[in-house]
């Protein structure tokens, strides 16, 4: 049974044993970091005369017994210990070391520029394209300068606090000026050089758009003599058609001119979906002044119908509204090809996609125009040779009934593209395929390319980085004979841990510039993508 205990250092262990109590007396060595080696809770081995040595009465299962238990005796217990570093609490005070810039210095801990140029500079990676490196300094270092200038933290506080007060005020006076600015130009006009904004309605969507308003509005003024000289409610369809073509096309050139403004901190993407703000805007306002009104006075006209006076003036009106939105709708389809000829894609790609709101939204606008005219003009001639007016309104519901399908498909297409479209898939299996064929890449997860509008692509991905190819990309540059040396030179802990430290920062600064090379990749093999967050595994 288990009766017998056997002893080694301090620990007691029971064995099995059916004859002969046995007793073990080790002496455990334990091997610290360095090298030494320690007796933890050594005890004699030499057994007594008593326990050692065989009596004289003995038997032979004792002498057995006895010669067993020397064996053991012979052959100490050695335990290993395994050299691991202390676990590092990180604190506030580890913090203090981070890199802080020289702008960041100034602002926060309010130095002056002669006040940095005291402290220690540091060459660190740039984040931008244009820029190859740039300087920061020790937080721990600014922070002692800044208590070096002011005296103490209160005396830091306060005057931060001041600059704050300073701040605000400055914003409310600027405001204030820019206020009294543009009174004084509406007083005195405006002689400010034209602006870039002002040079977008002179070429492009925005000289589509500019050219529909006048013409759309010279349209209404007209149409609405007509609907007044005739009563015809397929004139007052129209009428109101070319007054919601010129209100809308007003809040398509709103946006244009509103895309154009530099992004700012509230809005680090910048404005460019205000096009496709203003075009959604646009297909609600057809659909409810166009569509709405002209459906009213259909329906109208078929409850209670009266008499149409001539038509002559209103056919010669629609003849040349005719002319007028055709003449837009070729302007519209001419920039709409050559938009879609620079982006490789078909005509009816470009204009499903939704690549330019502005210009889509005039492109069916006159569409819609020229076939409501062909709509009213039909109606209206049934009117005239069979007397029945029901023709007539029947025309205006025609029209209406176009108005609202152009709605609904401008308010979908620009649905879509407000909500984050992905890219077509060929173009980002392009991108895919660039990122898999590069060494530094083992594999991709989660890739996203949103289009952003205005062919703005912003490409996201999560990156399994090589760690192996990005070492080797950092040996590649360093000297291997010197590096050797320094291994060689190692002989501590500590020594160790600082040579790991160093090099590992090195290392992490090679894998950011890894990554910045595949963003500048992935955005010279496509042009169209702005934004590239790629994210390491």
């Amino acid at each position: 049974g288990w009766q017998t205990s056997v002893k080694s250092g301090s620990l007691s262990y029971v064995l099995p044993c059916k004859r002969l109590p046995v007793q073990l007396m080790s002496q455990v060595r334990v091997y610290t970091s360095n090298g030494q080696k320690k007796d933890l809770g050594s005890e004699d081995t030499n057994v007594s005369s008593a326990e050692g040595t065989v009596p004289k009465g003995a038997t032979g299962q004792d002498a057995n017994s006895a010669s067993q238990k020397q064996s053991f005796l012979k052959e100490p217990i050695q335990v290993k210990v395994k050299a691991v570093l202390k676990k590092r609490e990180y604190g506030p005070k580890y913090t203090q070391n981070n890199f802080i810039t020289g702008v960041r210095a100034i602002n926060e801990f309010c130095l002056k520029s002669s006040d940095l140029d005291q402290l220690r500079k540091i060459k660190r990676r740039s984040p931008h394209d244009d820029t190859e490196t740039f300087t920061v300094y020790l937080r721990s270092d600014v922070e002692a300068k800044s208590l070096e200038v002011w005296g103490s933290p209160e005396a830091l506080a306060r005057e931060r606090k001041r600059r704050k007060e300073a701040e605000i005020e400055y914003r409310e006076n600027l405001f204030r000026n820019q206020r009294l600015l543009k009174e004084y130009k509406e007083f005195f006009g405006n002689t400010k050089p034209r602006s870039s904004t002002a040079a977008m309605f002179l070429k492009g969507p925005g000289k589509v758009v500019m050219v529909a308003i006048c013409i759309n509005g010279l349209n209404f003024f007209f149409k609405l003599l007509a609907w007044v000289y005739t009563g015809s409610a397929s004139m007052f369809s129209e009428a109101i058609h070319s007054l919601a073509d010129t209100c809308n096309q007003a809040l398509l050139a709103l946006g244009i001119s509103q895309s154009a403004r530099t992004p700012d901190p509230s809005h680090p993407y910048g404005f460019t979906n205000m096009r496709y703000i203003a075009s959604l805007i646009s297909g609600v306002g057809i659909f409810m002044m166009g569509a709405g009104l002209s459906w009213y006075h259909g329906i109208m006209g078929l409850l209670h119908p009266h008499p149409i006076e001539s038509l002559l003036w209103a056919y010669c009106i629609l003849a040349g509204s005719l002319v007028s939105e055709g003449a837009t709708l070729l302007v519209a389809i001419n920039e709409i090809r050559r938009s879609a000829r620079a982006k490789g894609l078909s005509f009816y790609q470009y204009v499903v996609q939704s690549r330019d709101p502005s210009t889509n939204v005039v492109l069916l606008e006159d569409a819609a125009a020229v076939l409501s005219v062909a709509i009213a003009a039909t109606c209206m001639g049934l009117t005239s040779l069979t007397g029945n007016t029901y023709y007539d309104s029947l025309g205006s519901l025609g029209v209406g009934t176009l108005l609202g399908t152009v709605s609904a498909f401008l308010i979908y297409t620009n649905t879509e593209a407000l909500l984050g479209k992905s890219i077509q898939p060929e173009q980002l299996q392009r991108l895919t395929e660039l990122l898999e064929s590069d060494p530094v890449v083992r594999a991709i997860h989660d890739v996203k390319a949103t289009d952003m509008g205005m062919s703005k692509v912003r490409f996201k991905a999560e990156v399994d980085f090589d760690g192996r190819v990005v070492t080797r990309s950092y040996l590649e540059k360093q000297d291997i004979e010197q590096l050797l040396q320094e291994i060689q030179q190692v002989k501590t802990l500590e020594e160790l841990e600082a040579f790991m430290l160093k090099h590992g920062e090195n290392i992490i600064d090679t894998l950011g510039a890894e990554v910045d090379r595949l963003e500048k990749d992935l955005k010279q093999r496509n042009p169209d993508v702005r934004h590239v967050d790629l994210e390491i595994l």
